[in-house]
């Protein structure tokens, strides 16, 4: 539109020679013709100043330039209402996953009981707890969180390693090493011969150093040596006290083979299927050479390894049983 044209479209009470030179120098190009003065508002002719225009939002198309940015940037700035920046990748939090370890990449891995918790409850276990850091490091299991449960074996033959405290040394063992990886610190036990014989749970309190041998005295006649009792009792107390998904270590102590290899296998198979993070841990008692123990060495269900503790299970150190049990436990 021709200048003039504008001019004459806007009442006499706005013509004013320095209005006319504001209509003429913000009146549109060839190149974009603007719609009939006709048809705008009469707003739009009075001397009130215009609103200054919104500005155009920037795109990050190949267009947009560096200055175009740090301009909208400092805008948002001004206006007290900065956009929030996503965090950079390194930031963002990671879960535990699989591991059960504690959630986000820089948390602490640090065990579930700290050591001077541990002293003043429990003082007998320190040497116990300290030797299971260790091994926890050299696996990458520091900072992990699980349940520990314990089986012990109640069949005729185990009689002397109640008697030499050997039951009673393994349990405290594994509640030193659940002062680590559960925050509850609490072991469930089984006692298992013929059929289960008992429970009872293990905790950071003084009787700990006797639970065993007083619990083992009550049950009176020991029995044969069924592991499918045993495994379904730990299956049946993890479903009605453990949420799903928890991570197990159950440290399962026997001085033979199963009395019926069948029903074991099949009770392990089943278990590896149904509770995948529940783990077993087989600890023998006895002689190397010992032909009982080839149904655990032959085992080859995904969720059970075999550490032999020898004749004399005392004897081993703290760390050597750490070392033991934990060798291919990956929660």
């Amino acid at each position: 539109m021709e200048p003039e044209a504008e001019a004459e479209a806007a009442p006499e009470t706005a013509a004013d020679e320095t209005h006319e030179v504001a209509v003429a120098l913000t009146a549109p190009t060839d190149e974009e013709p603007s719609a009939p003065a006709a048809d705008a508002p009469a707003e739009a002719t009075t001397d009130e100043p215009k609103a200054t225009p919104e500005p155009e939002p920037v795109e990050a198309g190949p267009e947009a330039t560096a200055d175009a940015l740090e301009a909208a940037h400092h805008q948002q700035a001004a206006d007290g209402e900065p956009a929030p920046q996503a965090a950079p990748a390194s930031e963002t939090p990671r879960t535990g996953g699989a591991g059960g370890k504690d959630t986000g990449e820089d948390a602490p891995r640090t065990p579930a009981t700290p050591l001077p918790a541990l002293k003043e409850s429990a003082p007998a276990l320190t040497t116990a707890y300290t030797a299971a850091s260790a091994p926890l490091a050299n696996t990458d299991l520091t900072g992990t969180r699980a349940k520990l449960y314990l089986v012990l074996d109640r069949s005729a033959s185990m009689r002397p390693y109640y008697k030499d405290g050997s039951a009673q040394a393994l349990a405290d063992q594994t509640l030193a090493l659940a002062a680590h990886l559960d925050p509850e610190a609490t072991v469930h036990t089984v006692f298992f011969s013929t059929e289960v014989d008992g429970t009872t749970d293990l905790t950071l309190t003084p009787d700990h150093a006797t639970r065993i041998d007083d619990i083992h005295a009550g049950l009176g006649r020991m029995g044969r040596t069924s592991y499918h009792a045993a495994v379904e009792a730990v299956l049946a107390h993890y479903d009605a006290n453990v949420a799903p998904g928890t991570p197990v270590l159950v440290v399962f102590q026997t001085d033979g083979a199963p009395d019926a290899k069948t029903p074991a296998t099949q009770a392990l198979t089943a278990a590896a299927k149904s509770h995948p993070t529940v783990f077993f841990s087989f600890v023998a008692f006895g002689e190397p050479d010992n032909k009982a123990f080839d149904y655990l060495r032959k085992l080859k269900t995904p969720n059970t390894a075999f550490f032999h503790a020898g004749p004399t299970p005392r004897e081993l150190t703290d760390t050597e049983f750490y070392e033991g049990v934990l060798a291919t436990w990956r929660p």
